[in-house]
């Protein structure tokens, strides 16, 4: 049913200071921008998704919905969008799996600098059934155009996003069972909880239980994001030079990583980078 990840939306209070930190923190330019139904969006189109940043304008109740849902965050993530090949017999696996999807609805978008259009289809699943985490379903009739490298050492694309939850066995049975995403890691350990990594497209959806005193058993929640560079000092050297506040860089959790925080430039959203070792040639 799902082929991949299309795009993730973060919410954030400002779009204009959103659209220069991603641009620094990316490495990249816009690749779309539009307003309009109370929101001002910018999009970064990167080899395997799109990251769309939404800021309320005006008064509407669209408008009042999202500065509800940032309250007196910078930014937070606020939804999973999921890219499939068939959104009619998306649609109907969806109801089979008791996701009870909205009505199949077809959206037009047009870039403001080009005046170039796209189309898809959508469905929402209820995010009472997922968990509280909101997540739509699209089919792309045409490809989105991709943000061209602004600067040195880019940030190629996603590796992972990652969602906390309270239950992973529920949660896995949503992931896997019901959304149909392969389950390819399910790891515990003493420090760290729970992790599941389900595959989708070329990116991982990591699901992770760190059990906390008061924690919300019933909804699980969008945490963060790790992005993927191809030379982890080259491009921590870039945001450094651009004033980001970074980590140094240390081994990932999984053999041949290595990772390093970016701890300010992201809205406050959780971001990790990361740069895999090159594999052996057999």
């Amino acid at each position: 049913m799902i082929t991949g990840l299309d795009h993730v939306v973060a919410l954030v209070r400002d779009i204009g200071a959103a659209k220069a930190a991603y641009q620094t923190l990316l490495g990249r330019a816009p690749a779309w921008q539009n307003s309009g139904e109370g929101a001002d969006r910018v999009l970064f189109t990167l080899a395997n998704m799109t990251i769309e940043l939404i800021a309320p304008s005006g008064f509407s109740v669209a408008a009042d919905r999202m500065r509800a849902l940032l309250d007196d965050h910078e930014g937070v993530l606020a939804s999973l969008c999921f890219r499939v090949a068939d959104i009619g017999k998306t649609l109907r696996r969806l109801d089979r799996v008791a996701l009870r999807p909205e009505p199949v609805a077809e959206v037009e978008s047009s870039d403001a600098a080009t005046g170039a259009a796209l189309h898809w289809k959508r469905t929402r699943a209820a995010t009472e059934l997922t968990r509280g985490v909101r997540m739509f379903f699209l089919e792309l009739a045409e490809e989105r155009p991709k943000s061209v490298a602004t600067d040195v050492a880019p940030i190629d694309g996603l590796d992972h996003v990652v969602i906390t939850t309270e239950d992973s066995d529920r949660a896995a049975a949503l992931y896997g069972a019901r959304l149909g995403l392969d389950l390819a890691l399910d790891r515990s350990h003493h420090d760290w909880g729970q992790l599941m990594f389900f595959r989708c497209g070329d990116l991982i959806v990591e699901v992770v239980r760190r059990p906390v005193a008061g924690g919300d058993a019933l909804h699980d929640r969008l945490w963060g994001l790790s992005w993927r560079v191809a030379d982890i000092e080259a491009t921590r050297a870039r945001l450094i030079a651009a004033g980001v506040e970074v980590s140094e860089v240390r081994n990932g959790r999984k053999p041949g990583t290595r990772i390093m925080t970016v701890r300010s430039g992201t809205c406050g959203i959780q971001t990790v980078l990361l740069e895999r070792s090159p594999k052996p040639v057999e």
